[in-house]
């Protein structure tokens, strides 16, 4: 038997409250791990998205469950029942005329059905409502858990670059006529931008206002849209007028250190692209990658037909040579970087002002439309320290049916 509308809300403000005081120590846990790891780990953000998605829940079905308690007190709240077979007889023309002038016998014909029309069931059929609204699918973003971050108070950030070393360190005796060996450094100065990455969108008031749930929901997309756009701007940003410059833009081309290779493949150039990056004296250790590239390199079969080194039963996780594979379709078909993402010692991102969501009327006619104009936007910089620490390259001339 359903719980009485009363008994519903009480639970529902309860479910929000205690929901309330979890929220409050999730957000101390990220503000510390953000002021402590320069981020806020995966695990960390999956709890706060759980805890304002399930409080989003709980607000809508309270908002539904008070509009229900409203209506019953209004004396709208019984749903109407559908006639009887007698009130269908007695209501009708030719009950009335033989009630005028009652001579001889009665009768007439009765149809009388149980649907879903006005006329019948109506209201007594409710529909089931999913909770939650169904949105589509979403990318899983993964370039900026790659690199180092750290935060900066300022527009720009401001750094000197090794561009010449002269190395003329050599065995000397213990007292040479003519000196020493003298060996030079030469720097250069540079510095990389912190750029607005932001978008809104227009809303009604009301519907704010009376689905809690669905301003929980934009706010999600638009969070979700900005760090689209962060990816695609830390990977391959122009570097110019606003964008970021980002690092397959300045990855060193792709060139075979000399190494013979028979029947090449796409493990082959990887592990090519790997070597060129070693040679520069850095250690690659990671490869960004297309999932359709990836899925070809999984498929990659022996002379026998057998996987090469993927078995379809077993839990794999993406990698090659020792590396870890991060398949996104960020990195267009055909495409590759590896490089040395982690420690900061090649690349680092910094945060500006982390992302926030703003709701305002005060924007053009909102406030005599009743409108809401909902911004997201955040502020970050990207610096590129070691270019050489990070090869790009692509598949062109490989066959993606050859066999090892």
């Amino acid at each position: 038997m359903p719980k009485p509308v009363e008994q519903q809300i009480e639970e529902l403000t309860a479910g929000i409250n205690r929901i309330s005081d979890e929220i409050k120590p999730l957000a101390e846990e990220a503000n510390r791990e953000v002021k402590n790891l320069g981020r806020i780990t995966d695990e960390t953000r999956q709890r706060v998205d759980n805890a304002l998605t399930t409080q989003g829940e709980l607000q809508a079905r309270l908002a539904t469950a008070e509009q229900m308690l409203a209506k019953v007190q209004n004396g709208g709240g019984q749903p109407g029942q559908p006639p009887t077979i007698g009130a269908m007889v007695t209501d009708s023309d030719e009950f009335q005329a033989f009630a005028a002038n009652p001579k001889g016998d009665f009768r007439m014909s009765v149809q009388a059905s149980v649907g879903s029309g006005s006329g019948s069931a109506g209201d007594l059929i409710v529909p089931d409502r999913i909770p939650g609204i169904q949105a589509p699918a979403l990318r899983r973003l993964t370039i900026r858990d790659l690199i180092a971050w750290g935060r900066t108070s300022s527009n720009s950030i401001e750094f000197a670059r090794e561009l010449l070393f002269t190395n003329n360190a050599d065995v000397v005796g213990e007292n040479p006529t003519a000196g020493k060996p003298e060996s030079d450094i030469t720097f250069e100065a540079d510095q990389a931008p912190i750029v607005t990455i932001a978008h809104w969108i227009h809303a009604s008031k009301q519907v704010i206002a009376d689905v809690p749930q669905l301003q929980s929901y934009i706010d999600g997309r638009l969070r979700y849209g900005l760090k689209f756009k962060e990816e695609a701007q830390l990977l391959k940003g122009s570097g110019v007028g606003l964008n970021l410059n980002g690092i397959f833009t300045q990855a060193s081309s792709y060139a075979n250190p000399g190494v013979a290779v028979q029947a090449e493949t796409r493990i082959d150039r990887l592990r090519l692209a790997l070597l060129q990056v070693e040679l520069s004296e850095y250690w690659a250790d990671g490869i960004v990658i297309s999932p359709l590239d990836w899925a070809a390199i999984e498929l990659t079969k022996t002379k026998d037909n057998a996987y090469l080194f993927a078995n379809p039963r077993a839990q794999n996780l993406p990698g090659l040579w020792g590396r870890n594979v991060v398949p996104t379709q960020a990195m267009d078909a055909g495409d590759f970087l590896v490089g040395a993402f982690g420690g900061g010692l090649a690349v680092q991102g910094w945060d500006r002002e982390d992302m926030t969501v703003q709701i305002s009327e005060h924007d053009r006619d909102n406030f005599i439309k009743n409108m809401l104009t909902i911004r997201c936007e955040e502020r970050v910089g990207l610096t590129v320290y070691r270019p050489q620490a990070f090869v790009k390259g692509d598949f062109d001339g490989i066959d993606a049916s050859t066999n090892a």
